[in-house]
């Protein structure tokens, strides 16, 4: 899978947190995404640079073009330094919440992306993968 150009967000607070939106919608309008697609990558991205704000007190959001033969999607990577995930099979249920939430948000993003993958280990952060692919 090759990557195209890169733009990197630091996620410390709210106004960060619609930045990362913004520009991911930006560029996955570029590729072609329909309107329903930028908005569920829209809500993916605030998903998981809101955790950050909430479990990481701040980290950063990368967004990148890639493409793989001649498929072409948005990646993205966001990344802390937080207090990483003790449970990560219990995170990802439906409902389960530390914060209080709806507890929606990784298994949401999980459902509205192609690709998911999510790496935590306890006092050292969490990096939470994803692509949405262009149908």
């Amino acid at each position: 899978m090759k990557q195209l150009n890169e733009i990197r967000v630091p996620v410390r607070n709210e106004t960060e947190i619609v930045a990362a939106r913004q520009k991911g919608r930006e560029m996955a309008a570029q590729l072609g995404f329909s309107s329903t697609d930028l908005t569920l990558i829209a809500t993916a991205i605030s998903e998981v640079a809101r955790n950050i704000i909430l479990y990481g007190t701040r980290g950063e959001i990368v967004l990148a073009l890639v493409h793989k033969g001649a498929k072409r999607g948005l990646s993205v990577v966001a990344s802390d330094k937080g207090v990483g995930i003790l449970n990560i099979a219990q995170a990802m249920q439906d409902g389960f919440s530390t914060s209080g939430g709806l507890g929606l948000g990784l298994p949401g993003v999980k459902r509205l992306m192609d690709e998911f993958e999510i790496v935590s280990k306890v006092g050292k952060g969490t990096t939470v993968r994803f692509k949405k692919w262009l149908p």
